[in-house]
């Protein structure tokens, strides 16, 4: 029994495991290494980075990385067939984790992902710049575009997937909708393999407002999809995250014939991943990274094909969707705290620490909301161990049992 705080800010009493394990996400793969992979669907958790709590560093100084544990978790959505998309906004790229550091990610990330043969794609971006940058909104271009071309450069050389991430410095440089097709024009001419493009929302990233040179999303998906258009041979995907289910389905319906939509969407994954008659998404998702057991599983109910496995994988993935809404709500880009708090609930990671010291960024009864969610879906290996954690977090904020 555990006394949890509501957003009453009353107390009530919560029995772990009372509510059932409706998703039993819980158990781990026996085996090491990658997971027999996933047919039906391609499928790409967004995945954080464990920080070192033993750091001597502050939450606007350089962020410190506990390498082991943070890798270590990547082998773990390996272990269950799941691709790891790398220094992506779940990594906090922007929110705590420098270029510097991301840097380094990818180069770790991308030498273990060849070790244990996992799919791997990497973010790709501009954060080396601040927005500022530049004497000139000429010459900021020109840095975007190189920005952008090194971290391309370095990705590839891994031998990872590129992921073109929005960029904070060219929305706020670009005057309209052709500079962005003249950048992302000149990237995807020379990527060395078929990239990911990621249109990330404003809900995610306030700086990202009007992204695609305008504020109307009709106008801004016509862009989009143009430069796709000019190039779709050098596109692989695009990742949406704009939390609007309607809105994604209608842009992949009008994508050219081989360019995945892989949904960003943590509020309507199951019915996009499922699909219609006229298509379905692909994934690539932070809300699987807490969720990787129970995704997985789904996946493959998904690939036994027909109306039953439809069936089975939405009765395995629905009651996710609870927990995934509570994560991301308002201020969707805190997110991040949600995630690694389960992770260390989980045994993950033995701490509840964060590069930038972002831990603190959501409130104590919306971390005690995670916490109850998540158990009544089943979803730690060992729900003891999460409990009594727990009770540790609520003890130092001063919660009394």
């Amino acid at each position: 029994m555990i006394r949890l705080p509501g957003a009453d800010g009353q107390l009530y009493t919560y029995v772990p495991g009372s509510a059932g394990a409706a998703a039993g996400g819980g158990e781990e793969p026996t085996r090491e290494g990658v997971g027999a992979p996933l047919v039906s669907r391609t499928v790409f958790a967004a995945a954080h980075v464990v920080a070192d709590p033993l750091a001597d560093t502050s939450p606007d100084g350089p962020s410190a990385v506990d390498w082991d544990a943070t890798l270590a978790f990547r082998r773990h959505l390996w272990a269950h067939g799941l691709g790891v998309a790398e220094a992506m906004d779940t990594a906090q790229r922007g929110m705590g984790l420098e270029w510097e550091r991301a840097a380094e990610l990818i180069r770790r990330s991308a030498a273990e992902a060849r070790a244990v043969d996992g799919r791997i794609a990497c973010g790709v971006g501009t954060d080396q710049l601040s927005v500022a940058d530049g004497r000139s909104p000429a010459q900021l271009r020109d840095r975007i575009r190189a920005a952008y071309e090194e971290q391309l450069a370095l990705a590839e050389e891994t031998g990872a997937q590129a992921i073109l991430m929005a960029s904070r410095a060219l929305a706020a440089a670009a005057r309209g909708p052709e500079e962005y097709a003249e950048i992302y024009g000149a990237l995807l001419r020379q990527a060395a393999r078929p990239v990911i493009l990621h249109w990330l929302g404003p809900m995610f990233d306030p700086a990202l407002e009007g992204y695609w040179g305008s504020t109307d999303l009709d106008e801004a998906t016509d862009t989009f999809l143009a430069i796709i258009a000019a190039q779709p041979e050098k596109v692989d995907g695009v990742k949406v995250s704009l939390l609007d289910a309607d809105r994604e389905v209608a842009l992949r319906r009008r994508l050219p014939p081989g360019v995945r939509c892989y949904t960003g969407d943590d509020f309507h994954y199951p019915e996009l991943v499922a699909g219609d008659e006229q298509g379905h998404s692909d994934a690539l998702l932070g809300v699987f990274d807490p969720l990787a057991p129970v995704a997985a599983r789904a996946v493959r109910q998904l690939d036994e094909g027909g109306a039953r496995g439809r069936a089975a994988f939405r009765a395995t993935l629905d009651p996710t969707v609870p927990l995934a809404r509570h994560l991301f709500a308002p201020p969707t880009r805190y997110y991040k705290t949600g995630v690694v708090l389960l992770a260390w609930l989980a045994g993950h990671q033995d701490h509840f620490t964060m590069v930038g010291g972002l831990q603190s960024a959501r409130s104590l009864p919306h971390l005690a909301r995670a916490y109850e969610l998540a158990d009544g879906i089943g979803l730690f290996p060992d729900p003891e161990r999460a409990a009594a954690r727990m009770r540790q977090l609520l003890a130092v904020q001063g919660v009394v049992r």
